[in-house]
């Protein structure tokens, strides 16, 4: 399927009503539950704007486990959609799309700097292009959008669980450093909520962020500096 069939999924060009209604549709779509029986390789998604609102997308592809660097695609478009806290996906959807079509081959998992069902109608990016594309995708945000939780402990590999107005776990809540800030890790699509975080640790080198988003969003700096 191209990414025109991709883009016919549902109407990108639309109000903020409509796309709240999309959401909210497809949202009852979402798988939450395992993972691929097998896990071979992994990709880093990454969007950045420029104060025009050109927008830049990359996808890192990696091995996994041993996180070597192995394809690496980029796109750019003008964004059209109004910036709307909680509808990022309709600005930066269409980017990822486009780019995801130039991979020569599919990454096993794709991961999102940003939220999946950790979001108040639980279809943040992550959920929302895995749903589009059926692939299983991750959420793995450096700040939380929404939930409640307790802190994790300050050791590598804490976890505390992120849990919804319902009080239903919604992600976790995972140190990646000792002694530093916590990510906040969300099922997208196809990926349960332990296997999510489990899957993020073992992308973790010596920073915070995981190695396929920390790279992606360096290059896809790179890519807005040059332009402006």
């Amino acid at each position: 399927m191209g990414v025109r069939a991709f883009m016919n999924y549902h109407r990108w060009e639309c109000s903020v009503s409509e796309a709240i209604a999309i959401q909210e549709n497809l949202a009852t779509t979402v798988i939450t539950a395992g993972k691929p029986d097998t896990i071979t390789t992994v990709a880093g998604i990454d969007i950045a704007l420029t104060p025009q609102n050109i927008g830049f997308c990359i996808i890192a592809v990696f091995e996994y486990p041993s996180l070597v660097l192995i394809d690496e695609v980029f796109s750019s478009d003008p964004i059209t959609f109004p910036y709307v806290p909680g509808l990022l996906s309709f600005r930066e959807g269409p980017l990822v799309l486009k780019a995801f079509e130039k991979l020569t081959e599919k990454p096993d998992i794709l991961i999102f700097d940003g939220q999946g069902i950790a979001h108040p109608r639980r279809f943040g990016i992550a959920s929302h292009i895995g749903v589009v594309l059926d692939v299983p995708a991750i959420g793995c945000a450096k700040s939380r959008l929404y939930g409640n939780y307790e802190e994790p402990g300050i050791t590598k590999g804490d976890r505390a669980y992120l849990y919804d107005k319902n009080n239903k776990k919604i992600g976790v809540v995972l140190r990646t450093r000792t002694n530093v800030k916590p990510i906040f890790v969300s099922p997208g699509h196809r990926v349960g909520i332990d296997e999510a975080a489990d899957i993020i640790m073992q992308c973790t080198g010596k920073y915070r962020i995981p190695v396929p988003t920390r790279y992606a969003h360096c290059r896809v700096g790179e890519y807005k500096r040059s332009s402006l």
